[in-house]
């Protein structure tokens, strides 16, 4: 009787461009290393992180991906799914497990299957979050929490604005920040206004109508979480002791960063949530969870599309106007 191989389905991009770039390939089911595991993947992500890798930008973002064409093939870094075979050495995870994380630096989280080390970004999908809100929790929940609670160092009680409240960042921050015990304010479109007031902020900004910058309020810390402000914008309603963070590290926000760290009260900082150690990630993961089952975050969803269009999903995730999260299934 004819035994038919195993095989994956994945998107491969292997030029720099925009969503048409991406293409579908086939490939041999991976065998897990020692200290691997074998995932079925259920939900992956769709972010604006995996729409710049795939475009090659920021071009100095290529010394890490690949300067003239992405170094890895495959796209995707965050998911969730069940496990299906692991290494010998695996002592974290046994077959049939639920688990979601992040494929970091080596792509291809948008597949039918995936192969991760035990040791980096995984962990027990709790029952309390789908495949769907479990594969985006390594994209604006994680990042969002690094910078609010680690660079930010936001407190209990100080006043924070969030730029870009509506998006998967945004729908964190503005989450996490409220159960940090900040005052929110929050700047999207009137159409999204209801959502993050719902979410936890004290303020909306419609930002078509009202430049923020212009506003005679003062915020102890702003998250441009879009990168589409500046910290010398920013300063002018900062207060005297006040943070500018950004994810979208640019030429200004890196000069902005060096300077302030030796002159100045007001500070500009900058981190990349994704290089840093996987034991780190896992922490923050942990604190994460703990405040999906306390009632406190959970990840706000927009579009599902199944994995065989992820081309019309990056187009989605591109015109900025999504609400919260893409997946595909």
């Amino acid at each position: 009787m004819d035994q038919t191989t195993p095989t994956l389905t994945a998107w491969s991009v292997t030029a720099y461009g925009g969503p048409e770039t991406l293409a579908p390939v086939t490939r041999d089911m991976p065998t897990p290393a020692p200290t691997e595991v074998l995932i079925r993947i259920r939900a992956s992500a769709v972010t604006r992180a995996d729409g710049m890798m795939r475009a090659g930008v920021p071009r100095f973002a290529r010394l890490v991906i690949g300067w003239s064409r992405p170094r890895h093939d495959l796209i995707g870094t965050c998911l969730s799914g069940e496990v299906i075979a692991v290494g010998p050495d695996v002592t974290r995870f046994s077959v049939g497990e639920e688990v979601y994380g992040m494929a970091g630096l080596s792509f291809g989280a948008n597949a039918s299957h995936i192969c991760l080390d035990e040791a980096g970004v995984l962990m027990r999908k709790p029952a309390s979050l789908s495949h769907e809100e479990a594969a985006v929790m390594g994209d604006g929940a994680t990042t969002s929490f690094n910078f609010l609670h680690h660079i930010a160092e936001l407190r209990a009680g100080e006043r924070v604005l969030i730029i870009g409240a509506a998006g998967s960042l945004g729908t964190a921050a503005v989450q996490i920040a409220a159960a940090m015990g900040a005052d929110v304010t929050g700047t999207c479109s009137a159409r999204n206004a209801g959502m993050v007031a719902s979410l936890g902020a004290n303020r909306v900004i419609d930002y078509t109508v009202e430049d923020f910058s212009k506003s005679s309020e003062r915020y102890d810390v702003i998250y441009d979480t879009l990168g589409i402000s500046s910290f010398r914008e920013a300063k002018r309603v900062l207060t005297r002791s006040g943070r500018y963070v950004c994810p979208v590290l640019n030429l200004g926000l890196l000069f902005a960063a060096l300077r302030t760290t030796a002159f100045g009260a007001r500070k500009a900082r900058f981190s990349a949530t994704g290089m840093l150690k996987p034991e780190v990630h896992r922490a923050m993961h942990e604190k994460l969870v703990d405040l999906v089952e306390a009632d406190r975050f959970a990840p706000v969803m927009d579009r599902t599309y199944p994995r065989a269009e992820l081309v019309e999903a990056h187009r989605y995730m591109e015109t900025g106007h999504k609400r919260g999260n893409v997946v595909v299934v």
